[in-house]
């Protein structure tokens, strides 16, 4: 599962990712949340960055969007293998938020948690993307986080994570000569423990409209409330 995501260094796509674009319009935001328009590189010949809807839309008539999509589905599924298969990305994070309880004032609440790499800034987690044209006939674009079983410090307070993607396999991912299901399979694996930290923040992140660095800041906690999270 994955709600929430941060995209604090923006400006810093292009480099890391080696896009030949960055949109004007896109901005930094520390709360990332679904329907919102947000960065996806494809690989276009070369790599580009994409503004789509976070929210996969199986057609222009849809409703609601999905957020996430199982990595299983899409080995099980002919519909999800076929955007497996035709329809990879990446998209940009430097973290994301699950949300677990913690007993900090004599009561069970939940509190927001957030995940990140100790030794990356800037990463990406494997996505899939829809595109049709809309009513007037413009090209829109949808996609959806793919998630995996949690790793063992994600587990403390989901099942379920989103796909992290190893530097290694980034260019795999995007390169839609690739069609093997035992390589694809193999990328959709949950990410090294040992590489990844987290910090119980503050609840503001609960609201979307709620923005700004301060969102990541560890939130001082007790000894109790460590202990209702280990």
């Amino acid at each position: 599962m994955c709600g929430r995501f941060t995209l604090g260094s923006s400006e810093k796509i292009k480099k890391r990712f080696n896009t030949v674009n960055n949109p004007p319009f896109l901005k930094a935001s520390w709360n990332m949340a679904p329907n919102q328009s947000i960065a996806v590189i494809r690989k276009n010949s070369p790599n580009r960055i994409s503004m789509m809807r976070w929210g996969f839309l199986f057609s222009r008539n849809s409703k609601a969007g999905v957020i996430n999509i199982r990595s299983e589905t899409t080995m099980e599924k002919p519909y999800f293998k076929n955007f497996l298969l035709h329809k990879r990305c990446i998209i940009p994070v430097d973290g994301f938020y699950e949300w677990g309880t913690l007993n900090l004032e004599g009561k069970e609440e939940k509190y927001p948690f957030y995940f990140f790499l100790k030794k990356e800034g800037l990463f990406g987690l494997a996505g899939l993307y829809n595109d049709f044209a809309d009513n007037q006939g413009n090209p829109f674009y949808s996609c959806a986080i793919l998630t995996c079983p949690a790793n063992d410090l994600v587990k403390k307070i989901h099942q379920r994570m989103p796909v992290v993607l190893r530097k290694s396999d980034e260019k795999d991912w995007l390169d839609l000569k690739i069609k093997n299901l035992k390589i694809l399979s193999g990328i959709l694996k949950p990410y090294s423990t040992k590489e990844m930290s987290v910090s119980v923040v503050s609840r503001r992140v609960n609201n979307p409209i709620n923005d700004g660095k301060d969102l990541i800041k560890p939130y001082k906690i007790g000894k109790k409330a460590q202990y209702f999270y280990g």
